[in-house]
This record gives C-alpha cells, structure tokens and sequence, in this order.
C-alpha cells in the first residue's frame, strides 16, 4: 500500500456508520469464531497478501496502516517488524503507534546498520524512523511506562555487538526512550538500563507500583522482576527471580534476588544461581489486573523438564504470596494443532495482549499463524474457562507480532513479519462504527 493512500483507506473504514452484521450486544469484540486455521485459504499472491492476509469472524474489516513501501528500513530483509504500543497517556493518547524493528547482524557486522525504533502517526500515515544504532541486535519488546517513556530491549542470547556502556554484559539489554514533549514523534533521550539484565529481552510489563517484569527467551528461561529503589527510576534497584516451590512448575512461588553484578554480565546465570525455575522459551508479557501472563513458546506441560512442548501461557499472580498457573494448555482448555491432518489447534504462543472485557489475546509463532482469545478464570481451577479461534493468517512463512489494543476498544493492531512477500506490515483488525481522527 502506498503511504499516500493511508488516510483515504483508514478513513474508508472508520468513518461508516456502521458495520454490517456486527450487533454489539457480548462486548467491543465479541465474535463468532472462526471455524479453523487458514488450511484451505492459504495464500501466495501478494494482491491478496498486501490487502487480507488474514482470514477473520463476520462483520470485521482489516487494513494495512503502514508497510514498506512507506518505510522499508532493511531493504531486501523481511524482519523489520515486530512488537508495537502506542501513546497511552496524556494530550495525544493513541495517535503515535511506536514500533521496534528485530533485524540482526550477520558474518559482515561493518554491513549491519543496527537495530531501529519506528513511530507512525496514525493521523496521516506518515512513518520514521526516530532511533537507530549499529550496536543494537534484535529489538524486539516495547512497551510504554506509566511515567510516559518507552521501554525496548533486544532479543540477543549471545550479543555480537556490545553496549559501550555496558561492555561487560553478554545478552542482550533494555533501553528507556524520553520523547520530546513538543514532538512526539522525536526521541530526545535514550538511556540503557543495565540493573534490568543482560538477557534474550522479549516482553516486558509494568505493574501499579512501577516494578518491571521481563523474560529470558531461552529453552531454560527465567522470569523476572525488577524492584526500583525509587518510582520512575531504573537506574537504581533489585532484580529478582521467580522461583516456585513445585517441581511441576506450579502452585505457591517466590521473587528470589540476584546478584546485581552478575545479573548485568548475564542475568541467566545470575537466575541459576539461585535455583529461579525455568521454562521454554517465556516471550511476552501482558499483566491483567493483578495477574501477569506469559507465552512459553515450547513448554510441556504434561513433562517439565522437556523443551519441545507446543506450548503453554503461565498466569502468575502478582501479591506478597505470588501463585502460578497455566492459564492455556492443550488437553486442558484447546487441541493440540496437527497440521499434517490439518487439525486446528494451539501451538508456540507468542504475543500477547489485554483485549476488551479482560480477555487475553494470543498471537501463535506457527506456520497459518493464529490470534486465540481467552476467557477469564471465573471457576477459580487457574485455567480460562474457554480459548476460542479469532483469526489465522493465510500467508504460510509469516507470523503476526505485536498484537496490541490502544484506546479503541473496537480495534486490534497487529504486525505481520516474515511475509512470504517480502512486504511486512502493520495492520487493524476492526469493527469500529466510525472514527474521529486518532483514538
């Protein structure tokens, strides 16, 4: 989609008076699900991947916001996008959406122009670039703080590049972005954030009391919290990792903390020390109320200790007597996928999102990438009382990323990276009556 065309096609769809078929009567997202994954839709022709690459319910619409032939950062290179948030406080709350940009260096590192933060205005549809450097590797999470900056890091078990600043860290790190209070599309400050380790950085989440939780993507990783001496200040605190007292993974745990010089230099050893419990792949995060949840991407739930499970996401709750659970798992609450039978199912959660009505939105990291939405826990047995299909992605080689509600309770944005076009993209998925410029 060519940028000049954004205003006219996001206007198209968000200035109807109403979407056909779509009666609001279960919620701003409520959906018939859809029956299966994309199996008999699947798709190579770009004319139908650059405009519906996903198959979606009755009554919704999606549109691309931006792609790269509005911003095409790595040319020729297809993994330019991947998580996003938006501006969620003050004057211009949901007008900026605010993307990281996972690309890493390959044997020629004076080739490699480093890792990128992106923002577009969702107003006009223009997309820039506001933060680059070549010693970034792999940026990935993003999140905005509730003291009005952005947090990033990179997804790096074994950087190649180092921090200046930080040369004794051996994974990856997390950066503090300060825009300019006139220009929110200008990033007037960037400050790394050493005390928060060095680690393969993917989600990251805030709670109320300003602490910041963040994972290690690795087979055997740890989850994290991170305790400022001070609200707002990441430059001074304790870092802890969570440790629950069963073998099997769940039940009552504790935050442990680690040596603070250790944990800059590796974190991941620093977790180890202490014994932290470890899972598969943890990769986003996303705290409703006082629960934090984690996509494992190839946890076992039924074994432990194995590395190639499909997968599960974690509930941990979030109180002086912290207690984890899995909240989706097959066999439990969805099927396990078996593609070679085409048999829709749950497989490598990936992102995750605080949907409308506190439902949890679940993006796969799966060929026929699928978007699940999970219920509350009302029975009160730690599982949601029911995980149902909302969306799979027709293009095979492709995965949807940085699946995010902003202000709108009517909308999903969601990234499509990997695309077997060669044309990622940042999208809506909607049925919002109308709108009125940004949120």
């Amino acid at each position: 989609m060519m940028k000049n065309l954004f205003a006219a096609a996001i206007g198209a769809v968000f200035s109807m008076n109403a979407l056909a078929g779509t009666p609001d009567m279960k919620g701003a997202m409520s959906f018939d699900p859809i029956p299966a994954s994309a199996y008999n839709e699947a798709a190579s022709d770009p004319a139908i991947l650059n405009s519906e690459p996903w198959v979606i319910p009755q009554g919704y619409r999606q549109i691309i916001i931006s792609d790269e032939s509005a911003l095409d950062i790595y040319a020729g290179m297809s993994d330019w996008g991947d998580m996003n948030t938006v501006n969620e406080t003050k004057k211009h709350a949901g007008r900026y959406m605010y993307r990281t940009h996972e690309v890493r260096p390959g044997a020629d590192l004076s080739a490699f122009t480093g890792g990128a933060v992106s923002v577009i205005d969702l107003n006009t549809g223009t997309a820039k670039i506001i933060a680059q450097r070549k010693d970034w590797e792999a940026l990935d999470g993003i999140v905005w703080t509730p003291w009005h900056t952005l947090l990033f890091a990179e997804e790096v078990v074994n950087a190649a590049l180092g921090d200046p600043q930080v040369p004794q860290a051996t994974s990856g790190l997390l950066y503090e972005m300060e825009l300019d209070k006139h220009d929110l599309m200008t990033a007037s400050k960037v400050s790394v954030r050493p005390l928060l380790g060095s680690l393969s950085h993917e989600g990251i989440e805030i709670d109320a009391e300003g602490n910041v939780y963040v994972i290690d993507e690795e087979k055997t990783g740890a989850i994290y919290k991170f305790v400022p001496e001070t609200y707002g200040d990441l430059s001074a605190g304790q870092l802890y990792a969570l440790r629950v007292k069963s073998s099997d993974k769940t039940g009552e745990a504790e935050w442990v903390a680690l040596d603070m010089s250790q944990a800059q230099i590796s974190a991941r050893i620093a977790a180890k020390a202490v014994d932290a419990t470890q899972f598969c792949r943890p990769e986003d995060l996303e705290r409703i109320g006082n629960t934090l949840f984690v996509a494992l991407t190839c946890e076992d739930v039924t074994n432990p200790a194995s590395t190639g499970g499909a997968g599960a996401v974690l509930s941990v709750r979030l109180s002086d007597k912290p207690k984890v659970s899995y909240f989706v798992a097959h066999g439990v609450n969805v099927v396990h996928e078996d593609q070679a039978n085409r048999i829709t199912g749950f497989k490598r959660p990936d992102n995750l999102a605080n949907g409308p009505d506190g439902k949890l939105w679940i993006v796969e990291d799966n060929d026929y990438s699928d978007i699940w939405v999970a219920e509350p826990d009302l029975n009160g047995d730690g599982y949601s009382d029911g995980v149902n299909l909302f969306a799979s992605l027709k293009d095979v080689p492709a995965e949807g990323t940085g699946i995010y509600f902003g202000k709108d309770p009517h909308t999903l944005y969601v990234n499509v990276q990997h695309s077997g076009t060669g044309n990622d993209k940042t999208m809506v998925i909607t049925k919002r009556a109308h709108h009125h410029g940004h949120e």
